[in-house]
């Protein structure tokens, strides 16, 4: 494990320098000039000009680039264009408020789509899979956008119950994380609920189901252990799309997080905070898969890496 582990970890770094030059191509790709609405509508164009020069942006791609990539590899990425802070610090302010809320999203995406599969893979065909499946296809149909502001609409404005937007207190977490959750949570329950039928099929299972073992053992024993594995695959894969795609949820409810922040720079083409951003997430990507293969060796003894 330990070798495989170390090789994982090595390969991160290439992985990072190929997605560094796409990221830096597309960045500058995007249309606008950073210069112009650094300087101002008022400025002239001399002053566009030293604006530009001060930021670098005069300078050649390439020679852009190896800047960029001199400053990632030192942990620094440059000052933002439009707060003059550096960027680390703009990110490192806004990254805690996005783990938070994609934490406690995720833990009630996937412990409700985990009840919900398995109750309707063991009811299945009965109203209780009807049920659970029409909950879980409505979870996947509703925009995330339409039900943010449906949910400001009726818990807000009309009752009362909770704030608009803002952070800091367990009511402003409400509304954000159902939002963010409820795809999750439908998509857990149908995987769950599919791969908790293929196992249920198993010799091993209808073995211990003629041995007369109790229905709850089998359930959470043998199969719901045995289903782990693909479980683990997608509460990972959809982890990381949360910590990096709460863009919608962020602006809808005005969450200072990430999401928030990468919105606000696109559209002040603030390419050195674009670029930290998606380095992060990539990064957080990367991480994340690692430790889905470690959770599988932890399911499953029987699992080794060489």
């Amino acid at each position: 494990m330990l070798k495989y582990l170390v090789g994982r970890l090595a390969g991160i770094l290439p992985v990072l320098l190929v997605i560094s030059v796409f990221v830096f191509g597309f960045v500058h790709l995007l249309p606008g000039d950073p210069a112009r609405l650094v300087a101002g509508p008022d400025a002239t164009q001399r002053d566009i000009e030293l604006v530009r020069q001060d930021l670098g942006l005069d300078k050649p791609l390439w020679v852009q680039y190896g800047r960029f990539l001199g400053n990632a590899v030192q942990g620094e990425f440059g000052r933002s264009m439009k707060s003059k802070r550096p960027v680390s610090q703009e990110i490192g302010e806004r990254f805690m408020p996005t783990f938070y809320l994609t934490v406690v999203a995720m833990i009630w995406a996937t412990l409700a789509g985990l009840l919900i599969g398995v109750a309707s893979a063991t009811k299945r065909g009965r109203w209780q899979d009807h049920v659970g499946m029409v909950v879980a296809v409505s979870g996947i149909a509703f925009p995330s956008f339409w039900l943010g502001l449906l949910m400001i609409d009726l818990f807000s404005v009309k009752l009362g119950w909770l704030p608009t937007s803002g952070y800091g207190t367990w009511q402003h977490f409400v509304m954000p994380s159902l939002t963010l959750g409820l795809g999750v949570a439908a998509v857990m329950a149908r995987f769950t609920r599919s791969a908790f039928i293929e196992i249920a099929r198993e010799d091993y299972v209808r073995t211990a189901r003629a041995k007369g073992v109790p229905a709850r053992l089998v359930v959470w024993k043998h199969t719901l252990r045995n289903a782990l594995i693909p479980i683990i695959t997608m509460v990972g894969l959809q982890f990381g799309f949360l910590l990096g795609g709460s863009i919608v949820v962020e602006t809808v409810f005005s969450w200072p997080g990430l999401g928030r922040l990468l919105v606000d720079s696109v559209n002040y083409r603030d390419y050195t905070v674009i670029q930290a951003e998606i380095l992060l997430f990539s990064l957080e990507f990367i991480i994340i898969n690692l430790l889905v293969d470690v959770l599988y060796a932890l399911a499953n003894p029987e699992i080794r890496y060489s």
